[in-house]
């Protein structure tokens, strides 16, 4: 977005860079809305969705103060925003900082503070806030950048319900070129995060259309050789066979091969049913829908990607059928003699597959006849990525560009890997990038003369997403390899259908109620919010342009100011000042900051426990505070003598069969720190699970209380186990006035406590008639040097107590 020449207007403001960023008109409509409201940003990828979130964080830290927070889906683009704000902003670089997960939560406390300009991932900001290491009471701007994804329990959605909840003037800027596929999806964005303002730019707007070119999507349809569609038949002839068992169990209507995922996923359920209500049918039938998948997957291998994929992904099911933890699906599946010989197939190909050969020549016209520099090849298999990058290095200087994680086969690339690699894209060291969808969302990738679709996504998000890596400053091309009569052709079409439907509902939307159309008819009418000077004027380049806008007058929500013009770029109103004061009231909100030692019930939640909301939800509760660690023992510390074991139905009867440790390894673990171990067993079925006998999980629950002292509680769901976590914990600390301790007992009891221990572990014979013991003489050592007759004058203990306490006193301790 710098400012190429001296030609070209730029925005000038206290806090951004001199002649930095253009003067685009869209932008500062954009950013005027969003500086006053809650606001939804959508704007074609490549547009400058960045630049408008920097415009609404350097009025907010100008005229609020506060800091500023941007959280992004992945870390090459949180460390890319992090780059492009301090070139922006003049704000000291040790100001504006990076949060993922490679810092420590330590470092991460420590540095908040200080930050003015925080960039993270979402997981990083919604573990600091569960682990009370964060406030956003002083957060003054959050923007969610690709917010499409605030749907379901993605950590966005818990970031903006604390931070409305929290913050003492909130402002969010949720920011997507393809915020949903219809009405419901982006309503749905919106109220996740609060949002109640939706500004929609479009390439068809006039402000948009002179910084955009046509696009023209290509189809390039590829004819599969006879050798690789027989390879595919004897596939579909093993899933249809499969397909009928499904169907002599009553969970398949069909025995087509190319059965919808929607079909899939009902017989899918349908056998899980079959599971809950303990028939062993079920069981079988779980088994063959698994190989079905499996081969459904070496279908699309072989008709979307390449026999090469379908080799590599045989291996890795090879292997798999080798380990002594195999599945039966994976072992009936590379046993089929059809497989076998599909496998055999793949193994003898040797040809060049058409889409390789198609890339090829479509590379060649447009870097070699064209004049072209840059290219991008996308495709949703890593394998294929790894093996197209080795086929067009020997034409072309080749690069990949996977994601991070890694599989037996098939390395992934570190994040240090992905900036470099994007670094060298960018400075032209080499000409084709080929990429999985890990470049797709957002990341800087440079104006490329070709984005080719090495097979069609059947998501809109995905596929606007990838076309906006071209065609925005020069006319670009996209072509899409399809092969014929496969599952490319469904998905293209799909695709195309969803997008058509996507662009007609972000046009809608202004429409959808008459309040939000007027808001977003007034909120255009004026550019004063980002352009006002203080007496009308806009200075662009040292130019004035008068304009007769008048800023917007309405608060779209509480917390975000506005008045009469924000005069936030151009000339500042020496009279007003920056400070905007809203009144004494802000200081009077509510928030969710940590409070000071003993106002709270804390809790000790192990990190690991995120991955279910109980740690989210207590969070939420003003009287508890809780603490993020790497326990090791137990998954939440109660007090220091209560830690919890939280098990589902299907983890615990797993637990019995196998796995890496055991639950009487974890709870003989959770014996020796805590006196009150506790085991909840989550959810329904506890004997239906597996083919493990009622008897056994009974003898397991029976040998947790008798021979671990352990208590074992059932609860219906993770709600059920929030809530239980929260009486007990209450209970524990306002109760009993016990501290919380993640080391237990040891090192925490009080004299007194350390004296009845010491006394209770005799003979097992309990606290009770520990205290018993010491009331009638006194101290350890006496009771210790007491006869029998002399210990049975204390009360509650008889014969047989007193000669179990001599002998386990007065015998010879034989190692």
């Amino acid at each position: 977005m710098a400012a190429q020449d001296e030609d070209v207007a730029s925005i000038e403001h206290p806090l951004l860079e001199p002649d930095f960023l253009e003067r685009r008109l869209y932008q500062l409509k954009l950013a005027g809305t969003a500086a006053n409201h809650h606001t939804l940003v959508c704007l074609p990828t490549g547009l400058g969705k960045t630049t408008v979130s920097l415009l609404v964080t350097a009025r907010r830290l100008e005229e609020v103060g506060g800091k500023s927070l941007m959280l992004a889906p992945t870390k090459p683009l949180v460390q890319q925003h992090a780059d492009f704000y301090r070139e922006a902003l003049q704000i000291p670089d040790e100001e504006i900082v990076v949060f993922t997960g490679d810092v420590s939560p330590d470092d991460r406390a420590a540095t908040w503070e200080s930050a003015t300009v925080v960039m993270a991932t979402p997981q990083v900001i919604e573990n600091d806030l569960v682990g009370s290491r964060i406030s956003l009471a002083d957060v003054t701007h959050v923007t969610f950048d690709e917010c499409h994804r605030a749907t379901g329990d993605y950590a966005y959605n818990y970031i903006a319900e604390r931070y409305h909840a929290d913050a003492k003037r909130p402002l969010v800027t949720g920011m997507s070129a393809s915020p949903g596929g219809d009405e419901e999806a982006i309503l749905e964005v919106c109220e996740n995060l609060g949002i109640d303002e939706v500004e929609v730019m479009t390439e068809e707007d006039a402000d948009v259309d002179e910084f955009t070119h046509d696009t023209e999507v290509e189809w390039e349809r590829i004819d599969l050789p006879d050798e690789v569609l027989e390879i595919r038949d004897a596939l579909h002839e093993v899933i249809t066979e499969r397909l009928e068992k499904l169907k002599e169990l009553g969970v398949a209507s069909s025995t087509q091969p190319d059965q919808s995922q929607k079909d899939l996923n009902r017989m899918r359920a349908e056998l899980q049913t079959l599971i809950n209500n303990d028939q062993s049918e079920g069981f079988e039938g779980m088994s063959i829908h698994a190989e079905v998948m499996k081969l459904r997957q070496a279908v699309t291998l072989v008709e979307t990607q390449s026999v090469e994929a379908l080799r590599r992904y045989f291996e890795r099911q090879r292997n798999q059928a080798r380990t002594s933890g195999a599945s039966k699906a994976s072992q009936r599946m590379v046993s089929d003699p059809r497989v076998r010989e599909a496998m055999r197939k793949a193994e003898s190909f040797d040809e060049i597959h058409p889409k390789y050969r198609k890339a090829r020549v479509l590379l060649a016209e447009t870097l070699g006849l064209e004049g072209g520099e840059r290219v991008i090849v996308f495709t949703e298999s890593r394998d294929t990525a790894e093996a197209l990058t080795d086929f067009l290095s020997d034409s072309f200087d080749t690069k990949r560009f996977v994601g991070q994680g890694d599989r037996e086969g098939s390395d992934g690339m570190t994040q240090k890997q992905q900036q470099a690699v994007l670094d060298e894209f960018r400075a032209g060291e080499f000409e084709v990038l080929v990429s999985t969808s890990v470049a797709e969302e957002g990341l800087d990738v440079p104006e490329v003369d070709l984005v080719l679709f090495y097979e069609p996504v059947p998501t809109a998000i995905r596929s606007i997403q990838r076309k906006g890596r071209t065609g925005r400053q020069t006319e670009g091309r996209v072509v899409v390899l399809m092969a014929e009569d496969t599952r490319d052709e469904a998905y293209f079409w799909i695709s195309r259908r969803r997008e058509t439907e996507m662009e007609s509902e972000l046009r809608e939307l202004k429409g959808l109620a008459p309040e939000i159309a007027e808001e977003l008819d007034d909120s255009q009418q004026s550019l004063t919010d980002f352009e006002g000077a203080g007496e009308g004027g806009v200075k662009v380049d040292g130019n004035d342009e008068h304009t007769d806008a008048v800023g917007d007058s309405s608060s779209g929500s509480e917390g975000v100011a506005a008045g009469p013009g924000l005069q936030a770029f151009g000339e500042r109103n020496s009279e007003t000042g920056s400070d905007q004061d809203t009144g004494d009231e802000a200081d009077e909100i509510e928030t969710h900051e940590p409070h000071a030692d003993g106002d709270t019930v804390a809790v000790v939640a192990d990190q690991r426990e995120m991955d279910a909301n109980i740690a989210r939800d207590l969070s939420r509760r003003e009287e508890y505070e809780i603490s993020l660690e790497t326990l090791d023992v137990g998954d939440y510390v109660l007090s220091d003598r209560v830690v919890v074991e939280r098990k589902s139905v299907a983890d615990f009867v797993d637990s019995l069969v196998g796995g890496d440790r055991s639950v009487f390894e974890q709870v003989g673990a959770m014996a020796r720190h805590y006196s009150r171990p506790i085991v909840v067993i989550e959810g329904e079925g506890l004997y239906e699970q597996r083919d493990v006998h009622p008897n056994a999980v009974r003898g397991a629950l029976s040998s947790l209380a008798v021979d671990f002292g352990a208590s074992v509680l059932r609860t219906d769901d993770e709600d059920d186990t929030t809530e239980l976590l929260a009486v007990i914990a209450g209970r524990e600390q306002e109760t009993a006035d016990r501290e919380v301790s993640v080391h237990g007992e040891k090192g925490t009891k009080t004299l007194r406590e350390q004296q009845e221990y010491v006394v209770s572990s005799i003979a097992e014979i309990g606290p009770v008639t520990a205290r018993s013991l010491l009331e009638e003489f006194g101290t350890v050592e006496a009771v210790m040097i007491a006869t029998e007759d002399e210990l049975q004058e204390a009360d509650g203990v008889g014969t047989v107590t007193a000669e179990r306490i001599r002998e386990v006193i007065g015998s010879d301790y034989t190692g």
